[in-house]
């Protein structure tokens, strides 16, 4: 079986379902975006589903890439050297194939500093690198 990965989400789907790039982006003006984003670390999945828009309760699920997948550059090698995080995004979709439960959230004092830094970036006009 090929690797599973996580993604972080408030969005309420199910085992089988998929995720699909063209939804509005949880960073800069939030236009659609043409890639999905996923990370081979929980840590990173923690930050995505901590920091994704809506009001729905945060999720992790556990994905299956079925297409081709590369190095996130919004964080590899602009922010951390070499890909620490392992964030990597794809065009095609992920493939749920489980739910990660009883993950542990950031402390409210660090995902309020974190927030606070993806509001300055979208008044400064900062996007993702597409």
């Amino acid at each position: 079986m090929e690797r599973g990965y996580f993604h972080g989400t408030k969005a309420d789907l199910k085992t089988g379902d998929l995720i699909a790039a063209g939804y509005a982006s949880n960073f800069g003006t939030g236009k659609a975006n043409p890639w999905v984003y996923l990370a081979g670390t929980l840590e990173a999945a923690i930050w995505g589903a901590e920091l994704a828009q809506g009001q729905g309760r945060e999720r992790i699920y556990v994905v299956v890439s079925t297409g081709e997948i590369i190095d996130d550059p919004n964080l590899t090698d602009q922010k951390f050297s070499g890909n620490p995080t392992q964030s990597y995004r794809s065009r095609e979709p992920l493939r749920i194939v489980g739910e990660v439960v009883g993950w542990q959230g950031h402390p409210a004092e660090q995902l309020a500093a974190m927030r606070a830094m993806v509001a300055k970036t979208k008044v400064e006009g900062v996007e993702a690198i597409d």
